[in-house]
């Protein structure tokens, strides 16, 4: 139980402050599969957005790149 509160401190550490998304664009397509948008559904998936950037651009770093491509987003 305390590594699994240790990985979500660390998560919420990593997420970014500020929103990386267009929420109103992300609800409308969360409506249009018909569907209703929690309260933190942003907040999670803003978060993930954050991981998923930190991963690419340490990809990016450990081929010797600056520039972070679109084959750096790899989904496992």
């Amino acid at each position: 139980m305390a590594k699994a509160k240790k990985a979500a401190k660390a998560a919420k550490a990593a997420a970014p402050t500020e929103s990386l998304l267009v929420a109103s664009k992300v609800k409308a397509l969360i409506k249009a599969a018909d569907f209703n948008t929690a309260g933190d559904a942003l907040d999670g998936l803003n978060a993930y957005v954050g991981w998923l950037i930190s991963q690419a651009t340490q990809r990016a770093h450990a081929n010797g790149r600056k520039t972070v491509r679109a084959h750096d987003f790899l989904i496992p």
